[in-house]
């Protein structure tokens, strides 16, 4: 039986070709929505840059570095990588169950002095890269096996566990999202989804009562928040408030009367949302939600248009990612679901959320920029095929021997 490779020599792109391949209309629709957020933390200080547009903005530029380098990595070295990443950053959270610095109720920082770090925000992608990784080698009739899915069941559930131990529900949920979209996507079968599901609504009493008390407490307030309207329901009822208050167009900016006079609370990071409702209305957040859309559809975009399984996956990951922020801040702070405590992404004020979305959208554009780059399904073997042949080299792409 007669064996043929087929050699693809592609001359490496440098790096200036790589910089003009860029995904610019992408750029340009996250740079448009930090914007959003800069002038909001402005609206927040009363009209000042200080203290929070200014260092937003420098978080940005900074986050802007680090989403340009991280477009001009190879998509190989992100599959090298994936397995170690996601081991460091599980050694990081355990590292929050005894170093960590308590804040608002939760273990969740790392204070290394000059910056404090948020595992759980690193382990979004770590989980994605790693997700991305397993599946990357395995066929669909592999994938969909249940045996198969004991890994990714434990790289999914090892992190979650840890993140509520923090307590940190809200990541906690956005973990759970990205994992079940990528379980889905790479052939889950239906009705393991619904199993699943009905598993995890069957366990909620139990649940429960591992509940914190202040997590009880938002519960309590989500279904009757007139309740304790000055105690538990003050920030909800008054979110709505100011929400309802903006209208169609808004009471333009430092024009917010809930925000301004320091009624609506958390204003600067979870809420930023409702902030923008009461200052430019219902159409200022259509064209948030329509810049926040436009990313959504190209990050899928990008997803289908990649030729490799791990490069596909990792991009609607974290396309997922994304999405899972916006649902659970926007339907937070409107009172479609308890209070959990996500930062709307580019928008709200902090800095290892900025940081990390930042990372995850120059991985995103790593895989646009790589898009033509064929990874092999199964690299042991390809290597060993290499070697019996003697037609291994660099720059040049083989097919693996066919079966039979």
């Amino acid at each position: 039986m007669s064996v043929r490779a087929l050699a693809i020599d592609r001359p490496k792109p440098s790096p200036f070709a790589k910089l003009l391949d860029l995904h610019w209309p992408l750029l340009l629709a996250v740079t448009a929505i930090a914007s959003i957020g800069f002038l909001m933390l402005y609206s927040v200080a009363g009209g000042s840059l200080e203290p929070w547009a200014m260092r937003q903005i420098v978080r940005f530029l900074v986050g802007l570095v680090i989403l340009i380098a991280f477009a001009m990595v190879d998509i190989r070295i992100w599959m090298a990588i994936a397995y170690p990443f996601y081991a460091a950053t599980i050694g990081l959270l355990l590292v929050v169950q005894f170093a960590g610095r308590f804040g608002k109720g939760a273990e969740r920082w790392i204070d290394l002095g000059f910056i404090q770090i948020q595992p759980s925000e690193l382990m979004k992608i770590a989980l994605v890269l790693a997700l991305a990784r397993f599946f990357h080698g395995r066929s669909h009739e592999e994938s969909i096996k249940l045996k198969t899915l004991a890994v990714p069941l434990v790289l999914i559930g090892l992190p979650v566990a840890l993140v509520l131990m923090q307590p940190n529900l809200g990541t906690a949920l956005i973990l759970c999202f990205i994992g079940a979209c990528i379980l889905f996507v790479s052939g889950l079968r239906w009705w393991v989804i619904v199993a699943g599901l009905a598993v995890a609504a069957a366990a909620v009493p139990v649940g429960w009562e591992f509940l914190h008390d202040y997590q009880k407490q938002r519960v309590y307030t989500f279904l009757d928040p007139e309740s304790d309207p000055l105690g538990a329901g003050y920030n909800i009822m008054q979110s709505k408030i100011a929400m309802g208050s903006g209208g169609l167009f808004g009471k333009g900016l430092l024009g917010g009367t809930q925000s301004q006079l320091d009624f609506l609370p958390e204003k600067h990071t979870d809420f930023i949302f409702v902030m923008l409702g009461e200052e430019f209305g219902f159409a200022g957040c259509v064209i948030l939600v329509a810049l926040y859309a436009l990313v959504l559809l190209i990050g899928l975009a990008i997803a289908l248009g990649a030729r490799s399984q791990f490069a596909r996956i990792t991009a609607l990951g974290l396309t997922m990612n994304v999405l899972a922020y916006i649902l659970i801040n926007m339907s937070m702070v409107m009172g479609v679901i308890p209070v959990v405590g996500i930062p709307l992404p580019l928008v709200s004020y902090g800095g290892t959320a900025m940081l990390t979305v930042m990372m995850g959208f120059g991985i995103l554009m790593s895989v646009h920029v790589h898009r033509q780059t064929d990874l092999p399904r199964q690299t042991g073997r390809l290597i060993k095929y290499r070697r019996a042949t003697g037609q291994a080299g660099r720059g040049a792409l083989y097919a693996p021997p066919p079966v039979g």
